[in-house]
């Protein structure tokens, strides 16, 4: 069975389609037109194992802010419809990515209760044409519309470049981590029945 997604939002903002595979093998097409965001996309993409198609006629021309926080919209509502009713998948998944001079974290829990905590020491505006604050939005916006209990927190790092990519990589290691199926788990992972 295929755990698969094709998701569309149009606004007067931005227009966005994304395909999602969750059994994938880290295949990546990205075009929102933001270079940088499109970078974090493909490193997400390939170190998760995924296979993405997403793409944004966006509003750059005013900021950044309308193409990346929709496009997490867009993703994480492609993620709850791929993961179907759950049945069988791990749940819980985790990552400590370093890279060069960062050490970032990622918890997840899928449990269908939404909820962010971010932690990241930027010391700059922009990596790219990407504002950095625009992360935290980015994984606010999928952690909602998934329905995901996550956590994302740099220890340490100096670079804000490595950090932002440490991040999106320890997110991608602990939700492929998360979404794998468990032949032992014949339900849902959960006390209550669901998630």
């Amino acid at each position: 069975m295929s755990r698969s997604a094709t998701v569309e939002r149009n606004t007067n903002e931005t227009k966005i389609s994304v395909k999602l595979e969750l059994d994938g093998t880290g295949i990546c097409e990205p075009a929102t037109g933001i270079g940088f965001f499109d970078h974090m996309l493909d490193g997400f993409a390939r170190h998760g194992l995924f296979d993405l198609t997403a793409s944004c006629q966006g509003d750059i021309q005013v900021d950044c802010h309308h193409t990346i926080e929709d496009m997490g919209i867009v993703l994480g509502t492609a993620l709850k419809q791929a993961l179907g009713d759950k049945k069988g998948i791990v749940r819980y998944g985790s990552c400590m990515l370093p890279m060069d001079e960062t050490l970032a974290m990622c918890a997840i829990d899928l449990s269908g209760r939404p909820y962010l905590v971010f932690d990241a020491p930027f010391r700059g505006e922009k990596v790219g044409m990407m504002d950095v604050q625009m992360a935290k939005e980015f994984f606010y916006a999928v952690s909602y519309a998934a329905g995901m209990n996550l956590h994302l927190k740099v220890l340490y790092g100096e670079n804000d470049h490595h950090m932002m990519e440490a991040l999106f990589k320890a997110f991608a290691k602990a939700l492929d981590m998360a979404t794998r199926m468990d032949p032992r788990i014949t339900d849902v992972l959960s006390t209550k029945g669901t998630l």
